[in-house]
């Protein structure tokens, strides 16, 4: 079957994604992993990138019915095993210089009809074979990037009342538009993004705040910011001194909150897909920077694993500001995606920091970062929390208070 999606907007895409979200450099090689369903961006990146004198491209690509064969079929060890000499060798590549592109189209609910204890146990066991690739990404020690591609499912779990061929024209749309590849020059366009969010940037960066409180309908919630933190959004060098846009698209400005400094109780203003399941009217209680108390009306299982995957994962690793005039909050859509959803509020991550977010992170080791209040973690998963009702107060290491959201809005 034909799905109606403009193939001038995916060229668009696919240079947008080479020449601004991977900035690539001549002769670096490039790691690709995406679904099945993608390929027909796969196929456009890789020529983009090779245009652009990439050195070697790979790509590794995933299938949903694959995966779905897995939980169906396997026996009960195989949930405990993960590929560890394949993430090894992304490690090796990433160490060597590659850059690193993550194209997503999955269906978001694919497991959630699975148990989640085996979903969790292979989503941890694949945590833990990751981590020597994953660590630098979190570092920030090379330029990469993640986009998105209108998959079938994904867009029939967006649109339900339309038929397949229309909720996947929808979705590209909705896909582009979020994306500014809808403009004439989207390299431009994003080029004055970035500028703004770096305006943003510069001023929270200026005000030094030592902690910040979010207040909203179930929410009065005190997030004290690590020492010495940072804020960033929209494109940033990488330790290898390459400019790239990590997310695209992305409407944020965000910081690594300090692990042991966050009270209050929180409610999540969208539901969270993770893991191929939805969680809902997700309510928390955080003590000395810890969740103790936990609620939500459904996934609470998958939410309960999810915190308990080690000792970082009921800790906040970042705290990010999106104004509710966004344009993804403003399309009305629910993604079912992060990657989409996280631009549309304010928002919080369990699990590991960023420590680009800490002032000389990049020559600090992890006792170090602790130190100052860094999280470490296998996980890392953004939910919604902000909301037109939204107010943020910074408060100052001397007490004062500075608004910085009003109703949803920079204050």
């Amino acid at each position: 079957m034909t799905h109606k999606i403009d193939p001038k907007m995916l060229e668009r895409m696919a240079e947008l994604t080479v020449r601004t979200g991977l900035n690539l450099r001549a002769g670096q090689n490039l790691n690709i992993s995406a679904n099945v369903e993608a390929l027909p961006l796969v196929r456009m990146v890789v020529a983009a990138a090779y245009r652009a004198g990439a050195g070697n491209v790979t790509t590794m690509l995933s299938d949903d019915e694959i995966t779905l064969a897995r939980f169906e079929n396997a026996q009960d060890a195989s949930f405990d095993v993960a590929p560890n000499w394949l993430y090894n060798g992304m490690a090796a590549a990433y160490a060597d210089g590659a850059a690193r592109l993550a194209i997503l189209s999955e269906n978001p609910m694919l497991l959630a009809t699975q148990d989640p204890a085996k979903v969790s146990r292979a989503g941890k066991a694949n945590a833990m074979a990751y981590k020597p690739a994953g660590q630098h990404i979190s570092n920030f020690n090379i330029n990469w990037s993640i986009v998105a591609y209108p998959g079938r499912a994904w867009a029939k779990q967006m649109f339900p009342d339309l038929d397949e061929d229309t909720a996947v024209s929808q979705l590209a749309d909705a896909i582009f538009a979020a994306s500014r590849v809808d403009n004439t020059d989207p390299v431009a366009a994003w080029a004055a993004h970035n500028a703004a969010l770096s305006a943003r940037t510069d001023w929270l960066n200026d005000q030094r705040f030592s902690a910040l409180h979010f207040t909203a309908p179930g929410t009065d919630l005190t997030v004290g910011l690590a020492d010495d933190h940072r804020w960033a959004g929209g494109s940033a060098p990488a330790k290898n001194g390459i400019i790239c846009n990590p997310n695209i698209p992305t409407e944020e400005v965000f910081t690594t909150p300090h692990a042991r400094r966050v009270d209050g109780v929180v409610r999540a203003s969208k539901p969270l897909a993770h893991q191929g399941s939805l969680i809902e009217n997700i309510e928390v209680r955080f003590e000395a920077g810890r969740i103790v108390e936990s609620k939500t009306s459904t996934g609470l299982a998958v939410f309960q694993n999810l915190i308990a995957t080690d000792e970082g994962a009921a800790r906040l690793g970042e705290v990010a500001l999106v104004p509710h005039s966004s344009p993804i909050s403003q399309s009305g859509l629910l993604f079912f995606n992060t990657l989409f959803d996280e631009n549309a509020a304010c928002h919080i991550a369990l699990g590991q920091c960023y420590s680009e977010c800490i002032i000389g992170g990049a020559h600090l080791n992890e006792d170090e970062i602790s130190a100052k209040g860094g999280n470490s973690s296998l996980i890392h998963v953004d939910w919604m929390i902000g909301s037109a009702e939204t107010d943020i107060d910074g408060i100052t290491a001397d007490g004062k208070r500075v608004p910085v959201f009003r109703k949803g809005e920079w204050g």
